[in-house]
């Protein structure tokens, strides 16, 4: 029964189950390759099972009459077999030419490949089963390569040039390069044509190919993402040189922007009557967080120096009298006072200057060594501490969240709300600090009550850390029961 239905018309047969072998190889799921393959081998087997017994041959050429009725079958017939047989090779193709541990080379090469096995079908059916010379049409398709050469030259040079970046693998999406002409971005796309990188502007850069791989190309995600900074810092010689750089290395020490481990470096460049040169070397976790810790560093130099008596150096090219410029013996630089510290802290920022000397004159000094912890998590400190020297460090369990340096101030929430620290405060290097107490700020209050309102929505909106780390959820509080809290202590 069987062999009168396959074998009785062979060609009808033929077409019959070749179009079968599309149908089903189109509803098999494209997750299930094996099943895919399998399909398409039994269904290629069938066919050429048919072929063979009705005496087709596939491979060669059979002339035709014009007014053969089973010719368009036998063109039909060899033609499907054909594209079963290509469809079969790229199926093993697609299953077992791989690469392990690189998939974009893999498919690179599958499709180059692929593209050579559909060349070579559609050759073999115009050779097989149209009669078409092959030989002589790639003669003549010579001229004609010829002339689509030259037109097609520059998108050809993308294409290999794709090709080639692609199998060398300088680079893969998601990458941070820097190109020589001086366009930098992370690498959102990469095709046979043209690369598209994500600029710091936030503009996609489309690049070809062909241009990209003539320029010298720096990836600065290998071997890992994070990136060298170098600043140049001139301070005035009025110290010894290894004084100045222990304070540029507290400076490195303090900032939160960059990366601890490798330790940052400070270098000793050139000294002369000028200045004592240094240069700071240090790693950020990315290119897009070098403006972030630039702006910090720079900062907390300043802030350091100031700390420290150190002056920054007037400009290499400033001209100036030699005896004009400060010597170790005669440089005075201005101290830091109480007054000044009160004046950067933002919820004081609507007290007068009457008010703030006041508060000025109140203050305690406080010593800290080493090692010393100024507040474990979960105790409430009475007072606002504001850094004048040194740099303490704040934990929130076994993970520091961020570091405070001169100019900074702490302890603003225990002394005018009544909360518990988030973080444990430890003293990194010997620290000077600054103390204003409760008793010290009750007469303010008292003598202009309004001032508990506008320090209770500084409060509720505060960021806790310069690195803008803020309250948690369970210690975070409106305004209207922080100013509650601030009226209840100091009614106390």
């Amino acid at each position: 029964m069987i062999d009168d239905v396959l074998f009785g018309k062979p060609l009808i047969s033929l077409i019959t189950v070749g179009f079968a072998g599309i149908i089903v190889w189109h509803l098999l799921s494209r997750q299930r390759p094996t099943t895919r393959l399998v399909v398409q081998i039994l269904f290629f087997a069938v066919m050429t099972l048919i072929l063979v017994i009705s005496g087709i041959e596939p491979h060669r050429f059979q002339g035709y009459e014009s007014d053969d009725p089973q010719a368009l079958l036998v063109i039909v017939a060899k033609s499907l077999w054909w594209i079963h047989l290509a469809w079969a090779v790229i199926g093993f193709i697609r299953l077992y030419l791989v690469l392990e541990g690189s998939p974009r080379e893999a498919r690179l090469l599958q499709d180059l490949v692929i593209g050579v096995v559909y060349i070579g079908m559609a050759l073999s059916v115009m050779a097989f089963v149209f009669g078409v010379p092959i030989g002589t049409l790639v003669a003549t398709s010579g001229v004609v390569a010829i002339i689509l050469g030259l037109a097609l030259q520059n998108t050809l040079a993308d294409v290999f040039s794709g090709i080639a970046l692609t199998l060398g693998r300088p680079y893969i999406i998601g990458d941070w390069i820097l190109l020589s002409d001086g366009t930098e971005g992370r690498v959102v796309e990469s095709n046979w044509r043209a690369t598209h990188i994500l600029t710091s502007a936030n503009n996609v850069v489309v690049l070809p190919n062909s241009f990209l791989a003539k320029l010298g190309l720096t990836n600065v995600s290998r071997p890992d993402e994070t990136h060298l900074l170098v600043l140049t810092i001139r301070i005035a010689p009025t110290r010894m040189p290894a004084s100045v750089r222990n304070v540029m290395a507290t400076a490195l020490a303090s900032c939160n922007s960059i990366v601890r481990e490798p330790p940052p470096v400070v270098a000793l460049k050139g000294l002369d009557a000028t200045a004592l040169e240094l240069e700071l070397q240090f790693r950020v976790t990315s290119p897009s967080q070098r403006v972030t810790a630039r702006n910090e560093v720079l900062d907390l130099v300043y802030r350091h120096c100031k700390s420290a008596g150190l002056l920054l150096a007037v400009p290499a090219a400033a001209s100036i009298l030699t005896g004009d410029l400060p010597t170790e013996e005669s440089a005075r630089p201005p101290r830091v006072t109480p007054l000044e510290l009160i004046e950067a802290i933002p919820i004081f920022a609507t007290l007068t200057s009457d008010e703030k000397q006041k508060l000025a004159e109140t203050t305690a000094v406080r010593e800290f060594r080493k090692g010393d912890v100024i507040v474990r998590e979960g105790e409430m400190l009475p007072s606002l501490m504001m850094v004048r020297a040194g740099i303490v460090a704040a934990r929130h369990g076994d993970e520091e969240r961020g570091r405070l340096a001169p100019g900074d101030f702490f302890g603003e929430t225990g002394l005018l709300a009544g909360l518990r620290e988030v973080c444990t405060l430890e003293a990194l290097t010997p620290v000077t600090a600054y103390e204003i107490d409760q008793e010290a700020f009750a007469p303010l209050l008292s003598e202009r009550p309004a001032l508990a309102e506008e320090i209770a929505d500084h409060l509720a909106s505060a960021e806790r850390f310069r690195n803008g780390t803020s309250l948690p959820p369970e210690h975070a509080r409106s305004a209207h029961a922080i100013l509650k809290t601030i009226r209840t202590i100091f009614k106390a």
